[in-house]
């Protein structure tokens, strides 16, 4: 026992460690499976790197990639000028469209693409005079939602690690519920920050609106140069009646690539197939490889490396503590501990307190392993824990001290910064209740029953 404690305890060190020194945990842990594994736990090296997590790095580098491609010709900037100029001024529309805007774009592979849209959210809050609360929540809900599409960050790491432990996680009811779960939550933003005041119809310009008209292209001028690069400046003025550019031949081809795609996973989930989202986004990137091989460079850059390393170092010494019998010791604390439905609750209320202030990520490749003991016990539905888990993990995550509310209030009007963080900081930290109560009530306790 005390060789397991010990992997545990060094385990958790590594998160602390990474957190507070911002190294990058996927490194950490990956050299600490290596040297837990060897000297703790009497592995071979061989042995300890084949708990690396292929299956997981194909279905990243494939779904980066094939986005990749789409961000690289443009196609996600056509699609996101069409759908703001379709709203024209309709002031209460903006936190719904950019809701779906941020969803789609989290959809893309990487969750934190959706922050390019921030500081195009920005300036249009304060030109409609729209609660900029209103606006960056609208923008994390629905980036936190798109986050577990099947094409998806915290989707695949979600549902992949269910499969490779044998658990049957429909990817298409985690996204489901994610859904849910984040659009009940715009309803309760929409009406606590004065959605329901704002007009429906095309309002009356003022006097700043004549002055800051005839600006174009808020796109190419507010967007970050890359995801997580926060944009400060929200004063320049956005034109939602500029004129979408036409689609070029590869735009249109990408569209129908990405429309393919979707098609495919929902034809092969309906009929009992088991997709695999990494090498349907190869096949679909490969025909825009042949017909635009220049952007096709462009896009392998653009593959999430850095994520894939975090997600493999952390799986790989989750393996080496399951070999050291450490998850089934946490199984017998969980027995331990009192009904298997009080022990899922503490879990996810510990996921979302811890990924509150450290990676999101990271946790999500953490936790979901070491909540399986819970199941083993046959009082909880797998599918159900590690969905309430996941996304208790990814609701705290409008916190300023994570990326996503940190990027919203650095492009919120100046004015109003100090007044979203205590704001969101009361958000963030009721989600590591509410979230639990909700998700364990809905989902877990009619398993239990």
């Amino acid at each position: 026992m005390v060789a397991q404690l010990t992997a545990l305890v060094i385990f958790i060190a590594v998160f602390a460690a990474g957190s507070i020194r911002k190294g990058h945990i996927g490194v950490l842990s990956l050299a600490a499976a290596c040297g837990v594994g060897l000297s703790l736990a009497s592995m071979s090296l061989k042995d300890i790197i084949g708990g690396f997590p292929v299956g997981i790095m194909i279905l990243l580098a494939g779904v980066t990639f094939f986005f990749g491609i789409a961000q690289a010709n443009g196609t996600i900037d056509q699609l996101i000028d069409r759908s703001i100029a379709k709203v024209g001024d309709r002031a209460a529309l903006f936190p719904i469209l950019f809701f779906a805007l941020s969803c789609g774009v989290a959809a893309m592979g990487s969750s934190l693409a959706a922050l390019a849209l921030a500081p195009i959210a920005m300036p249009l809050a304060k030109k409609y005079m729209i609660d900029p609360m209103l606006m960056g929540l609208a923008i994390g809900t629905g980036l936190t939602a798109g986050a577990f599409a099947p094409t998806s960050l915290f989707g695949i790491i979600s549902y992949g690690t269910a499969r490779e432990a044998g658990i049957d996680l429909n990817p298409l009811v985690l996204f489901t519920v994610a859904i849910v779960t984040n659009l009940v939550l715009l309803v309760a933003a929409f009406l606590m920050f004065g959605g329901t005041r704002l007009p429906r119809s095309q309002r009356t310009q003022t006097p700043h609106d004549i002055e800051t008209s005839g600006y174009s292209s808020p796109l190419q001028e507010n967007r970050p140069s890359s995801p997580g690069t926060v944009a400060t400046s929200v004063d320049a003025p956005v034109d939602t009646k500029t004129k979408a550019a036409r689609l070029t031949t590869a735009q249109i081809a990408t569209i129908t690539c990405i429309a393919g795609l979707l098609i495919s996973l929902i034809w092969l989930a309906l009929t009992g197939g088991n997709p695999d989202v990494g090498i349907l986004c190869f096949a679909f990137g490969a025909v825009l490889t042949l017909l635009d091989p220049a952007t096709s460079k462009t896009a392998i850059t653009k593959i999430d490396w850095p994520t894939i390393l975090l997600v493999g170092g952390v799986i790989t010494y989750v393996g080496v503590l399951e070999h050291m019998g450490a998850i089934e010791l946490i199984g017998h604390f969980a027995e331990a501990a009192g009904t298997p439905l009080l022990s899922a609750f503490a879990l996810c209320v510990a996921a979302g307190l811890i990924s509150a202030f450290a990676s999101t990520t990271g946790m999500l490749a953490a936790i979901i392993p070491l909540s399986l003991p819970l199941v083993a016990t046959g009082g909880i539905p797998g599918w159900a824990i590690i969905t309430a888990l996941a996304i208790c993990s990814a609701l705290v995550d409008l916190s300023p001290y994570s990326t996503v509310g940190a990027t919203v209030i650095a492009t919120a009007p100046e004015s109003e910064r100090a007044r979203m963080t205590s704001r969101l900081m009361r958000w963030g930290m009721s989600m590591v209740i509410i979230g639990p109560v909700a998700l364990v009530g809905l989902l877990v306790l009619p398993g239990t029953l």
